[in-house]
């Protein structure tokens, strides 16, 4: 058994003064007197380790301290990994943006909300350009439509001085659902190269049969 008087956020054995604990294991879960559990433990050389002080009564595990705290450091390191730092990408528009300048915009806002991260774009009034504040917001708000796939709106266009702001966030991940508005711009398109196609063959048709008929009376 390890030393009992290890200063640590758990109580191990002599340290628990209570007169029942409930330890649990790989079978399940048993109450017994707490002057049991720790011949238990003494048994097994393994410490008395007190994991729920606030239940009733308190849970403990039999299992090497040592072990015990090994495990525990090793899985807040892992969900420290897992924690994915959010960081906030700025997308800085004029008023007056041109389509050139619009799309690459766009195209680097679609890999930050895919990374995980956030985006802020704003346009920014210099000087008199302020009278083109209307402007301003139809093009955040045509951002806004354009990355409807990757990212969700967290603020509205909202104008703070010289600037008004956008505000993003990524969706979850996985792949991106589809708007309705897509979806539906996809069938229409769909069905018009099919509406095409059909015209393409019926005029073809239509022509076979006018070189034929042609051909049939060169013949007579």
């Amino acid at each position: 058994m390890k030393n009992d008087k290890k200063d640590n956020q758990y109580r191990i054995n002599e340290q628990i003064r209570v007169k029942e604990v409930r330890v649990v294991g790989d079978n399940g879960s048993t109450v017994m007197p707490t002057r049991d559990a720790l011949r238990m433990a003494r048994e097994q050389e393994v410490d008395l380790v007190e994991i729920s002080p606030n239940a009733q009564p308190p849970v403990c595990r039999l299992i090497d301290y040592s072990k015990f705290l090994y495990q525990q450091k090793k899985r807040q390191k892992e969900m420290k990994a897992k924690q994915v730092k959010v960081e906030v990408k700025e997308i800085r528009f004029g008023p007056q943006t041109d389509e050139h300048d619009y799309q690459f915009k766009l195209k680097h806002a679609r890999e930050f909300l895919n990374e995980g991260n956030k985006v802020r774009a704003y346009v920014f009034f210099r000087g008199r350009s302020i009278l083109f504040k209307e402007q301003g917001e139809v093009l955040l708000l045509r951002f806004a439509n354009d990355l409807e796939e990757y990212g969700k709106v967290e603020q509205m266009p909202k104008l703070e001085g010289k600037k008004m702001f956008l505000y993003m966030a990524p969706k979850k991940a996985g792949v991106a659902k589809k708007s309705q508005q897509k979806m539906d711009r996809e069938k229409r398109e769909a069905e018009a190269k099919e509406y095409a196609r059909q015209e393409e063959e019926q005029q073809q048709i239509s022509d076979g049969g006018i070189f034929a008929n042609v051909k049939a009376a060169r013949n007579c």
